[in-house]
């Protein structure tokens, strides 16, 4: 018979640092995990004492909340399979259990949020707020105020997607600052494209309140305090907004 008590299996996957909820569901359907011997289904709770594995390995919740900054140089590719032999988890060899919030993609370097917590996590990927991040973007010609002004007003990018709206400045000659409040896959290099440029060098340098600084490329530091306070209470203003909204409605 199935427990009453107990956070669900996603949700214990997601706070031992797993993956997010929505990756633990995946996970737990592809049969890869155990409770007490036997193989979990979705819906499942772990119950005080019960013993969680992954893959045969037994997975636990850590005590202390690990979130970290990356620089991520160009060529890792964020995942944690370990048939992928560039994925970001033996790149950066954390000793503990850790994961990547978001995703940034192979071909861009620049920050990266890792966490061993996952309601955090999913705090972030969840808001129906979409949060700032910040990326400065190399393109193979001149950066134009017709291109800045098509950038920030939003680019159809299918037919059935335009971008939202955004900021962007110009650096150099070629060479743009632009701010996003959404995150689909490879946005600016596709908006680029749309617009007949080519993205040569894509680094993010903010996520949130986040950044990346002098941090060297391939190196990682643990947030501060006054980063976490700050972190939170944006993710706490955010979430109040958002009820807000709905009790309106």
């Amino acid at each position: 018979m199935e427990s009453r008590e107990g956070p669900r299996i996603n949700k214990y996957l997601s706070t031992a640092g797993v993956a997010s909820r929505r990756a633990a569901d995946r996970i737990v359907s592809d049969g890869r995990v155990t409770i007490n011997g036997r193989i979990a289904v979705l819906g499942d709770r772990v119950s005080p004492g019960s013993v969680v594995c992954l893959d045969g390995k037994t997975v636990e919740i850590e005590k202390d909340k690990v979130v970290l900054i990356l620089n991520k140089p160009r060529g890792i590719t964020c995942t944690s399979d370990s048939n992928d032999r560039d994925n970001v988890i033996d790149y950066i060899n954390y000793p503990k259990r850790i994961y990547s919030v978001g995703r940034l993609d192979k071909d861009s370097q620049g920050l990266l949020v890792m966490t061993n917590d996952g309601d955090f996590a999913d705090r972030i990927m969840r808001s129906r707020y979409g949060h700032e991040k910040e990326y400065i973007v190399t393109v193979d010609k001149t950066v134009t105020d017709d291109f800045l002004n098509r950038m920030m007003k939003g680019v159809r990018i299918t037919e059935e997607r335009v971008t939202r709206n955004c900021k962007a400045e110009k650096l150099d000659d070629c060479v743009f600052r632009i701010i996003l409040r959404q995150g689909l896959n490879r946005q600016i290099r596709r908006m680029c494209d749309v617009l007949g440029y080519v993205v040569v060098k894509l680094v993010r340098v903010r996520v949130m309140n986040l950044e990346l600084n002098d941090l060297k490329e391939g190196m990682y530091r643990d947030i501060t305090k006054n980063e976490r306070k700050e972190l939170y209470d944006i993710l706490d203003s955010s979430e109040l907004q958002s009820k807000d909204d709905e009790d309106g409605r």
